[in-house]
Protein backbone atom coordinates (compact mmCIF):
# COMPACT_ATOMS: atom_id res chain seq x y z
CA UNK A 1 0.00 0.00 0.00
CA UNK A 2 1.18 3.38 -1.02
CA UNK A 3 2.44 5.44 2.14
CA UNK A 4 -0.97 7.30 3.08
CA UNK A 5 -0.10 8.96 6.44
CA UNK A 6 2.43 10.03 9.13
CA UNK A 7 1.11 9.54 12.69
CA UNK A 8 1.74 12.66 15.01
CA UNK A 9 4.43 10.11 16.86
CA UNK A 10 6.62 8.91 14.54
CA UNK A 11 10.37 7.96 14.21
CA UNK A 12 13.06 7.36 11.87
CA UNK A 13 15.37 4.47 11.97
CA UNK A 14 18.51 4.44 9.93
CA UNK A 15 19.71 0.84 9.49
CA UNK A 16 23.53 0.01 9.40
CA UNK A 17 24.87 3.01 7.04
CA UNK A 18 28.12 2.27 9.16
CA UNK A 19 31.88 2.61 7.54
CA UNK A 20 32.33 -0.92 7.26
CA UNK A 21 28.49 -2.08 6.15
CA UNK A 22 28.86 0.78 3.26
CA UNK A 23 32.07 -0.08 1.75
CA UNK A 24 30.91 -3.15 0.58
CA UNK A 25 28.75 -3.28 -3.38
CA UNK A 26 25.74 -2.51 -3.57
CA UNK A 27 22.82 -2.66 -6.13
CA UNK A 28 22.27 1.36 -5.78
CA UNK A 29 24.74 3.70 -5.27
CA UNK A 30 25.21 3.97 -1.65
CA UNK A 31 26.08 7.88 -1.89
CA UNK A 32 22.36 8.24 -2.99
CA UNK A 33 20.92 5.76 -0.52
CA UNK A 34 23.22 7.96 2.71
CA UNK A 35 22.18 11.22 1.28
CA UNK A 36 18.18 10.34 1.15
CA UNK A 37 18.50 8.75 4.40
CA UNK A 38 20.12 12.06 5.36
CA UNK A 39 17.41 14.19 3.93
CA UNK A 40 15.25 12.17 6.28
CA UNK A 41 16.92 12.83 9.14
CA UNK A 42 16.96 16.18 8.97
CA UNK A 43 13.22 16.53 8.35
CA UNK A 44 12.94 14.57 11.48
CA UNK A 45 15.00 16.70 13.30
CA UNK A 46 13.38 19.72 12.39
CA UNK A 47 10.10 18.12 13.67
CA UNK A 48 11.60 16.93 16.78
CA UNK A 49 10.55 13.90 15.65
CA UNK A 50 12.73 10.60 17.03
CA UNK A 51 15.95 9.78 15.19
CA UNK A 52 17.34 6.07 15.59
CA UNK A 53 20.51 5.17 14.49
CA UNK A 54 21.28 1.60 14.24
CA UNK A 55 24.99 0.03 13.95
CA UNK A 56 25.57 -3.78 13.65
CA UNK A 57 28.46 -5.44 15.63
CA UNK A 58 28.08 -8.75 15.51
CA UNK A 59 26.23 -11.79 13.88
CA UNK A 60 23.65 -14.05 15.23
CA UNK A 61 25.22 -17.50 16.44
CA UNK A 62 24.12 -20.42 14.47
CA UNK A 63 25.47 -21.72 11.02
CA UNK A 64 24.00 -20.44 7.83
CA UNK A 65 25.34 -21.28 4.02
CA UNK A 66 26.33 -17.33 3.23
CA UNK A 67 28.62 -17.02 6.72
CA UNK A 68 29.90 -13.60 7.16
CA UNK A 69 33.39 -13.68 8.43
CA UNK A 70 33.81 -10.37 10.94
CA UNK A 71 37.81 -10.50 10.80
CA UNK A 72 37.38 -9.62 6.87
CA UNK A 73 36.04 -5.98 7.90
CA UNK A 74 38.28 -2.56 8.41
CA UNK A 75 38.91 -0.77 11.55
CA UNK A 76 36.08 1.82 12.66
CA UNK A 77 33.32 -0.78 10.82
CA UNK A 78 30.75 0.21 12.89
CA UNK A 79 31.21 3.81 13.14
CA UNK A 80 28.17 5.89 11.53
CA UNK A 81 28.83 7.56 8.51
CA UNK A 82 29.31 11.43 8.90
CA UNK A 83 26.75 12.49 6.88
CA UNK A 84 24.25 11.19 9.60
CA UNK A 85 25.73 13.76 11.74
CA UNK A 86 24.98 12.15 14.48
CA UNK A 87 23.13 14.05 17.44
CA UNK A 88 23.17 13.90 21.31
CA UNK A 89 19.63 13.36 21.15
CA UNK A 90 19.53 10.74 18.08
CA UNK A 91 18.79 7.23 19.98
CA UNK A 92 21.80 4.75 18.69
CA UNK A 93 21.37 0.49 18.84
CA UNK A 94 23.90 -1.18 18.55
CA UNK A 95 22.56 -4.57 17.44
CA UNK A 96 24.57 -7.91 17.13
CA UNK A 97 21.48 -9.74 14.52
CA UNK A 98 19.78 -8.95 11.42
CA UNK A 99 16.84 -6.92 13.33
CA UNK A 100 16.99 -4.12 15.23
CA UNK A 101 14.33 -5.06 18.13
CA UNK A 102 15.75 -8.08 19.43
CA UNK A 103 18.08 -7.78 22.62
CA UNK A 104 17.94 -4.06 22.45
CA UNK A 105 16.28 -1.11 24.12
CA UNK A 106 14.63 -0.11 20.83
CA UNK A 107 11.29 -1.69 21.53
CA UNK A 108 10.94 0.22 25.04
CA UNK A 109 12.30 3.45 23.79
CA UNK A 110 9.78 3.75 21.02
CA UNK A 111 6.76 2.65 23.55
CA UNK A 112 8.54 5.07 25.83
CA UNK A 113 8.14 8.24 23.86
CA UNK A 114 4.68 7.48 22.36
CA UNK A 115 5.39 6.32 19.12
CA UNK A 116 3.17 4.86 17.10
CA UNK A 117 5.00 4.98 14.00
CA UNK A 118 8.45 3.85 12.52
CA UNK A 119 10.06 4.86 9.06
CA UNK A 120 13.38 2.72 8.36
CA UNK A 121 15.64 3.40 5.76
CA UNK A 122 19.37 1.81 5.29
CA UNK A 123 21.09 -1.68 4.25
CA UNK A 124 20.98 -4.40 3.46
CA UNK A 125 17.07 -4.12 2.37
CA UNK A 126 16.69 -8.05 2.48
CA UNK A 127 18.42 -8.20 6.16
CA UNK A 128 18.41 -5.60 7.99
CA UNK A 129 15.99 -3.35 6.76
CA UNK A 130 13.39 -6.37 6.34
CA UNK A 131 13.95 -7.79 9.54
CA UNK A 132 13.64 -4.07 11.35
CA UNK A 133 10.67 -4.09 9.38
CA UNK A 134 9.30 -7.42 10.60
CA UNK A 135 10.14 -7.32 14.12
CA UNK A 136 8.22 -3.76 14.17
CA UNK A 137 5.19 -5.05 12.69
CA UNK A 138 5.00 -7.69 15.23
CA UNK A 139 5.37 -5.21 18.12
CA UNK A 140 2.07 -3.04 16.55
CA UNK A 141 4.08 -0.34 15.09
CA UNK A 142 2.57 1.37 11.67
CA UNK A 143 5.42 0.83 9.08
CA UNK A 144 6.41 2.87 6.61
CA UNK A 145 9.75 1.86 4.24
CA UNK A 146 11.39 4.56 1.94
CA UNK A 147 12.01 2.60 -0.59
CA UNK A 148 14.52 4.96 -2.65
CA UNK A 149 16.61 4.96 0.65
CA UNK A 150 17.50 1.58 0.85
CA UNK A 151 19.69 -0.57 -0.95
CA UNK A 152 21.11 -4.41 -1.11
CA UNK A 153 24.10 -6.48 -2.03
CA UNK A 154 21.63 -8.57 -4.26
CA UNK A 155 18.91 -7.22 -6.99
CA UNK A 156 16.81 -10.24 -6.66
CA UNK A 157 16.52 -9.93 -2.79
CA UNK A 158 15.92 -6.31 -3.20
CA UNK A 159 13.20 -6.32 -5.57
CA UNK A 160 11.56 -8.50 -3.76
CA UNK A 161 11.31 -7.65 -0.12
CA UNK A 162 10.54 -3.95 -2.12
CA UNK A 163 7.52 -5.37 -4.34
CA UNK A 164 6.63 -9.11 -2.38
CA UNK A 165 7.66 -8.40 1.40
CA UNK A 166 7.36 -4.79 2.35
CA UNK A 167 3.63 -4.10 0.96
CA UNK A 168 2.35 -6.88 3.70
CA UNK A 169 4.23 -5.54 6.62
CA UNK A 170 3.23 -1.78 6.03
CA UNK A 171 3.41 1.39 3.25
CA UNK A 172 6.06 1.90 1.01
CA UNK A 173 7.00 5.25 -0.79
CA UNK A 174 9.49 7.45 -1.64
CA UNK A 175 11.72 9.93 0.41
CA UNK A 176 9.69 12.79 -0.86
CA UNK A 177 6.66 11.47 -0.35
CA UNK A 178 7.53 11.06 3.39
CA UNK A 179 8.64 14.57 3.78
CA UNK A 180 5.69 15.91 2.22
CA UNK A 181 3.39 14.13 4.78
CA UNK A 182 5.81 15.72 7.11
CA UNK A 183 5.36 18.89 6.52
CA UNK A 184 1.83 18.57 5.37
CA UNK A 185 1.01 17.26 9.10
CA UNK A 186 2.84 20.48 10.29
CA UNK A 187 0.32 22.87 9.12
Amino acid sequence: MPITTIDPKTALIVIDLQKGITSLPTVHPIGEVIAKSGELVDAFRNRNLPVVLVNVDGIAPGRSEHSFNLKQLPEGWTELVPQLNKQAKDHLVTKKTWGAFKNTDLEEHLKKNEVTQVVIVGVATSAGVESTARQAHECGFNVTLAVDAMTDRDPDAHLNSVTRIFPKLGETGTTKEIIDLLQASKN
